[in-house]
């Protein structure tokens, strides 16, 4: 709220415009963009021009998003005015480490009578509970960030609301915070009554899938506050995301229930403190209601049963069981993916239409599937039956949005029914291109008789218990199928029905960095992965594949134990691509810069072919690259037994291959994956002009000067780039593998 910002004066903004120390004025606001200048080199030179000025003119002849006015806000501190002091309110400091952290806070303007909610957020929920909460109270939100710890003892009220990241640890943008309050608690030092005249309660965030990680970082908030003499005046409360709750909450209802207890409970502590004794008693009273609490929570945990005693407001009562097991899909679930694009089906599924089916229908070209395989992308329907995953990867495009778990504990619906409402949901989705400029009439017509399911688009299709009737119903219909897992089901690759190729994704070589990039739900996801990756050795009569993609800065310096790896599962084909840069996400650290070019990515195939015939030269399978998609920046290595006369036979026979499945049904007749192959067109081949262009269609480049320059300066960096060490960039991105 511009209420509670302090005033600024001119001359105060023109004091700060260094490019360590840069503010400038917009609108009658002034921000501080010293932070921004870091994470965007490119703006710099722009904001030096306008640093210690009013900027208002410039701002407004540039055309802006509305991200872009969002991020703005980030950086408002001040109103542009005379300052007024009239004693009422203190001024706070920057932290004393913030150079240390090599972040720039800003100040923060405290009322000692209003309710402080300082909040640590990843992804901006906690960030949202905290304004809520705010709002409601007349109080002020502060970020972690930009709150320095050492002016805790001068509020009164306080309620540190913080979400729990990978591994049990506190966000960004509350690291600091919680280290100083944990150091403090353990520093000799310091006194141990610091917070004696602070009143404190905590809101924390997390999913309770990651057992004991859960809630963590709000818990170890919690403990150093009265470690350090801060008085809780009301019991802690829990935002869980963990869709598999047996009461059916969520967060947002979490945190509804919690914050109108402690609002209720801080109006009869406000009224009683000019009565000491009614406020001892009340204080005492939350004392002894949290104390209460902390011990249920023991004796449950160590007698194994859920103690719904005394929850009162806090939760809600457990659900009965006989109205058996609760959808997948939560109204907040369907409201999100609906609103990223994705048509849902019945509880648990959903699909989408993939950009390459449009530029198909067009004639702009089909995607990577379509260059190796033979696919037509306008007649591919992208789906899943499973919105649920077990992994939570750092560059998942999906913003995290779909649900995890380490098993099926949801309602579940036919396969019949997903199968046909995906295939519904797709034609609708088919109809909307009619009438777009380009839309060849022939593909249109031809799109809306689906001919290939790619079921990645989101999820873990195979922890759907029902997914080899999914699998055949497909097959009947003689649409192929190409299953994508992220290798945490041994059990459930082992039992799968043959499909016409089968992924399973290698996202790093090693455990540690493996639970980097994936962050796991399991303990024993190494183990898991090994499994999967050994099963597929098994898989006679599917295509197999490893999937790998590259992250600078990640995963791309392990060539040998990629090629351990590959021995482990020995699959007929391997897909390296590198990863897709799709803009800013708050849950992930990645940038553009970890995006490595389709030379890189080349390069590392060849290492890696090369690298598994010197680690294994008794082994009978050896590797080539065998095709490019240089638009999707994807290679193709393939096992040399694909590769008859001296030519590559990639692509798929698909009436063949529903014709092999049908006798191994009817008849359990068993066949090969090299049964169904079929010649790849030089166009596709690795090192042809066309680069995987299907010179068929029409390649659209953007037009324009500005385009071109871009063009051509992309390729002088990646000349240049090729052959320096790859940079690395702290701002955060989401990334895609799709």
């Amino acid at each position: 709220s511009s209420k509670s910002l302090p005033l600024h004066s001119p001359k105060q903004v023109a004091a700060h415009a260094s490019e360590s120390d840069l503010w400038i004025s917009i609108h009658g606001h002034v921000y501080d963009v010293t932070p921004y200048l870091s994470k965007h080199p490119g703006g710099k030179r722009i904001l030096l021009k306008w640093a210690g000025k009013d900027a208002t003119k410039a701002f407004d002849d540039v055309q802006h998003s509305d991200h872009a006015k969002e991020l703005l806000e980030k950086f408002v501190i001040a109103k542009l005015g005379e300052e007024k002091n009239d004693g009422a309110e203190k001024e706070t400091t920057e932290p004393k480490n913030a150079e240390k952290e090599g972040k720039k806070t800003q100040p923060t303007r405290l009322d000692k009578n209003q309710l402080i909610v300082i909040y640590g957020s990843q992804k901006g929920r906690g960030e949202r509970f905290a304004k809520l909460l705010a709002e409601k109270t007349g109080g002020k939100a502060v970020s972690m960030s930009s709150f320095d710890p050492e002016d805790l003892p001068t509020l009164s009220y306080c309620v540190l609301i913080c979400s729990t990241y990978t591994d049990g640890v506190p966000p960004d943008s509350a690291k600091f915070f919680s280290e100083w309050l944990g150091e403090a608690m353990h520093d000799w030092r310091v006194d141990k009554k610091i917070l004696s005249n602070t009143k404190i309660t905590v809101f924390g965030l997390g999913n309770s899938v990651y057992g004991e990680n859960f809630n963590k970082a709000a818990k170890l908030l919690e403990s150093y506050v009265v470690g350090l003499g801060g008085t809780l005046f009301y019991e802690s409360g829990v935002g869980d995301a963990n869709i598999g709750r047996d009461d059916e909450g969520t967060p947002e209802s979490d945190f509804d229930t919690w914050s109108t207890g402690m609002v209720s409970f801080l109006g009869e502590l406000k009224s009683a403190e000019k009565d000491p004794e009614k406020f001892t008693a009340l204080l005492e009273k939350a004392k002894s209601k949290s104390e209460k609490k902390d011990k249920e929570k023991t004796a449950t945990s160590e007698e194994g049963l859920l103690d719904m005693e005394d929850l009162g407001k806090v939760m809600k009562a457990r659900k009965d069981d006989s109205k058996g097991p609760r959808e997948m899909l939560t109204p907040a679930l369907r409201k999100n993916l609906s609103k990223q694009g994705y048509k849902l089906i019945g509880s648990h599924s959903g699909v989408k239409l993939c950009r390459w089916t449009k530029a198909m229908l067009r004639g702009r070209g089909g995607c990577y599937k379509h260059t190796f395989y033979g696919i037509k992308s306008y007649q591919c329907m992208e789906t899943t039956p499973s919105l649920a995953c077990a992994n939570k990867c750092v560059f998942c495009w999906r913003h995290h949005t779909n649900p995890v778990g380490r098993e099926w504990k949801w309602k579940m619906d036919d396969a019949k029914m997903l199968v046909e409402g995906a295939i519904e949901n797709h034609q609708k989705m088919i109809k909307t291109m009619k009438g777009v400029p380009g839309v060849k009439p022939e593909r249109f017509k031809e799109a809306f008789t689906v001919r290939h399911c790619a079921l990645s688009l989101v999820g873990e299709p195979i922890m759907y218990p029902q997914i080899n009737t999914f699998l055949d119903l497909l097959h009947s219909k003689n649409i192929s199928s190409f299953l994508v897992t992220n290798a945490q089901f041994p059990e459930r690759i082992k039992s799968l029905h043959p499909c016409t190729q089968l992924y399973v994704s290698i996202d790093a070589a090693t455990k540690d960095s493996l639970k980097a990039v994936d962050r796991p739900l399991f303990k024993d996801f190494w183990e898991r992965f090994q499994a999967c990756l050994s099963g597929m050795k098994a898989k006679k009569m599917t295509r197999t594949v490893y999937r790998l993609t590259l992250v600078k800065q990640w995963n791309m310096n392990d060539v040998s134990a990629y090629c351990k790896l590959l021995s482990l599962g020995l699959p007929l084909l391997i897909e390296i691509k590198a990863v897709t840069f799709c803009g800013d996400s708050k849950a992930s650290k990645l940038t553009i810069k970890n995006t490595p070019y389709h030379e890189e990515v080349s390069k590392f195939g060849s290492e890696i072919c090369s690298r598994f015939a010197d680690m294994y030269p008794t082994s009978d399978r050896r590797y080539e690259l065998a095709c490019e998609h240089e638009h999707s920046n994807c290679i193709l290595i393939a096992d040399t037994r694909l590769k008859i006369g001296g030519k590559w036979h990639t692509w798929i026979d698909y009436p063949k291959f529903h014709a092999l499945y049908r006798l191994w049904k009817e008849e359990k007749k068993e066949f090969t994956a090299l049964d169904y192959m079929a010649p790849t067109p030089e166009w596709a081949v690795y090192g042809a002009k066309e680069q995987g262009f299907d010179p068929e269609e029409e390649r659209v480049r953007k037009k324009g000067k500005k385009a071109a320059a871009a063009r051509a300066a992309a390729a002088a960096k990646q000349k240049q780039e090729n052959s320096t060490p790859p940079g690395s960039d702290g701002a955060s991105a989401t990334i895609s593998s799709s």
